[in-house]
């Protein structure tokens, strides 16, 4: 028996002093996906990623014994490699959009070129780096273990296959451990992939991000599996949704036959409009045309990966966006049902103008999809005489474009355009062409005369906060200007402007915490034991990302502020009620038609007058003190937002709408 012992204590022994590379391997590839964890999500000692990424490395690692000894460093390390690139990319992504990346996103990376720059000074922090010590590790173990002739050794114990098999095996075992963990929920939302934080908390970076290519490739030949249920599930959702059309409103065609200017205000969040520097207030026309009209107080973006263009495609149609890749990138030549085609059958002239590339995010090919009539961009229609930030300046953009307007106008009953402005756009390098101090004035009782003295005090002075509301100071003031031009043109009597915030500004959660604690005194933040410390914790983020909603009319024709929870999917039914349409494929609602409104972020979560809810966290934040939270209300609110995700994202993939409509004529033609 001792014997026995003995012998198979020295077959432990051969096998760790045999495999020193492999074990190197496993233990930084798992190392560096747990830091990640740590440095994201704070996923501290979960035992089920755990599992799942040791049986994952262990998968990879399995085939390296394929390999002669001498050749194993190179398998080994190109892994080695690619895993730490997955953690830097995710944990930069982690950081500035709370979510991990998929691979979907290589996409549309083409469309952020022009944002190179932003990588560099406002997306990449220091601890994005801490995850080259795999790569590091690895080069030095292969030189230690070089110089002690550990290949030459190896090659004559070393039995590939049957190595190889065994890894392999005990990598089933490790995935058999971890399959056992799983719920009902894991395996549903495994298989969806639009929650990615979920998905890295509970299933580990690894089989994450190879779900996330298979998913990935999935759409692109998912078309051609799959119809028939998606189909029924469509037209029985629809079916019942349009089963009773909402009852007239007061708002109901209150703006039939007006011509409709919509200004799509990069990166503004509503927040701004209730700051001042030293009593000059950052959007003093935003503040003055929401007092003027109408002021959605509680409105949301719900944008993903496609940014700006998901917000386009989300206010036309009010379906979400693609849960894997973008509309304009990936599915940009399906048939949607736009606000623009109602419209456009109304007898509406519709027109796009932007500053930037006609091909970025591909509207030059999507634009003309949604129902626009021209699209109007860069130097093909305007003539680059001021350049700010990622290219022409909003103010000229905007002067540039009134005598196009004011010739569509001639030549067409009604408009409805798109403005799509850029100088707001991160990493807001426009700011240091921008005069306004974002500095912070005080009294101060000077030392020597013992006199009250006025003090400047940095504040957000040279920050990225600090300079992202002198940009929109600058945005501000752009939009100003233009209505004032319109209205010298004539061009604002039979006209409705409409102003919505694309997406939040990314920045982040530190910045705030400045913000909201500076001292002027020491130019420091406050200790956070201090009573008038202001925490910013993950609520106080996801609620702040609320962006503005204007609909303004020159005789106030509409007026005064709404303060329900509105989404940008809300936006087409609610304009097309005033207007004189109605949106039959619309998910949002008209917002005078509905008392309980949920809006539904495309990672599951969901807000509420009453509640917002994190998909990820599987818990939520009451926002109405007086309100009773059951757990059926919250089931009955995921089911929901499950179910609008499911069937927006078989329209976009399968093009329902287009082919229900052909089967539709084909029937009526028999």
């Amino acid at each position: 028996m001792k014997e026995k012992f003995k012998s198979i204590i020295s077959k432990i022994g051969l096998y760790l002093k045999t495999n020193k590379l492999f074990f190197v391997f496993v233990l930084t590839s798992v190392g560096n996906a747990t830091l990640l964890r740590f440095l994201t999500v704070q996923n501290y000692f979960e035992i089920k990623p755990l599992l799942a990424d040791i049986g994952a490395v262990l998968f990879v690692g399995s085939f390296g014994y394929f390999f002669k000894p001498k050749n194993q460093f190179k398998y080994y390390f190109a892994w080695s490699i690619f895993f730490t690139f997955l953690c830097v990319i995710n944990s930069m992504y982690y950081t500035n959009y709370m979510s991990y990346a998929s691979i979907s996103l290589l996409a549309t990376s083409l469309q952020v070129i022009d944002v190179g720059d932003a990588v560099v000074q406002k997306i990449m922090e220091l601890k994005d780096f801490s995850y080259i010590w795999q790569v590091v590790a690895m080069i030095f173990v292969h030189i230690y273990l070089k110089k002690k002739n550990y290949y030459e050794y190896v090659k004559d114990i070393e039995v590939g296959k049957v190595r190889a098999l065994n890894t392999l095996v005990t990598s089933l075992i490790f995935f058999g451990f971890f399959i056992s963990t799983l719920t009902g929920l894991d395996i549903s939302r495994f298989g969806k992939q639009w929650n990615r934080t979920y998905l890295v908390m509970n299933f580990g970076l690894y089989t994450y991000q190879a779900n996330d290519i298979f998913v990935s490739f999935k759409t692109k030949i998912s078309p051609l599996f799959g119809y028939d249920e998606a189909a029924k599930e469509f037209r029985e959702y629809y079916a019942l949704k349009n089963e009773t059309k909402p009852e007239p409103n007061e708002y109901t065609d209150i703006l039939k036959g007006r011509n409709v200017i919509a200004i799509h205000a990069e990166s503004i969040q509503q927040f701004t409009m209730n700051i001042t520097f030293n009593d000059q207030e950052v959007t003093p026309n935003l503040n003055r045309l929401a007092s003027e009209g109408l002021y959605f107080s509680n409105f949301y973006a719900q944008e993903s990966v496609g940014t700006s263009s998901d917000s386009e495609f989300t206010l036309l149609t009010s379906l979400m966006p693609a849960t894997s890749g973008t509309v304009a990138v990936s599915y940009w030549d399906r048939d949607y049902s736009t606000s623009l085609k109602y419209l456009k059958d109304m007898g509406y002239y519709n027109f796009s103008m932007h500053a930037n590339n006609g091909t970025f995010w591909n509207r030059n090919m999507i634009h003309p999809k949604y129902g626009y009539d021209k699209f109007y961009y860069y130097t093909k229609d305007y003539e680059i005489d001021e350049v700010l930030g990622m290219g022409l300046s909003d103010k000229s953009f905007f002067r540039q474009s009134v005598p196009k307007i004011k010739e569509i106008s001639k030549n067409n009953q009604n408009f409805y355009g798109t403005m799509l402005m850029l100088t707001n756009h991160t990493p807001f390098d426009a700011a240091k062409e921008v005069d306004f101090a974002v500095d912070y004035k005080y009294d101060k009782i000077d030392e020597e005369t013992g006199e009250h003295v006025v003090t400047s005090a940095p504040f957000m002075e040279n920050t990225t906060l600090g300079d992202y509301f002198k940009t929109v100071h600058y945005a501000d003031e752009a939009i100003g200007e233009f209505i004032n031009q319109l209205d010298e043109e004539g061009l604002l009597e039979n006209t409705v402007i409409v102003i919505y915030g694309d997406h939040d500004a990314k920045i982040k959660k530190s910045e705030y915490l400045y913000y909201y604690n500076y001292d002027p005194y020491t130019d420091s933040v406050i200790e956070e034991d201090d009573p008038d410390y202001n925490d910013i914790d993950y609520y106080d983020y996801e609620l702040n990302r609320k962006v503005p909603f204007i609909i303004w009319t020159k005789d106030k024709k509409v007026k005064g502020e709404i303060s329900e929870v509105m989404g940008m999917y809300d936006v087409s039914p609610t304009l097309g009620n005033m207007l004189g349409f109605y949106n039959e494929y619309a998910l949002g609602h008209d917002i005078f038609s509905t008392d309980d409104n949920i809006v539904v972020f495309p990672d599951g979560s969901w807000i509420s007058d009453i509640m917002y809810y994190s998909s990820s966290k599987e818990e939520g934040k009451v926002l109405n003190p007086e309100a009773t939270i059951s757990s059926e209300y919250i089931d009955k609110n995921n089911e929901y937002a499950e179910k609008i995700i499911e069937i927006s994202n078989d329209i976009i993939i399968y093009d329902l709408i287009k082919r229900t409509r052909e089967n539709d004529e084909i029937l009526n033609e028999e």
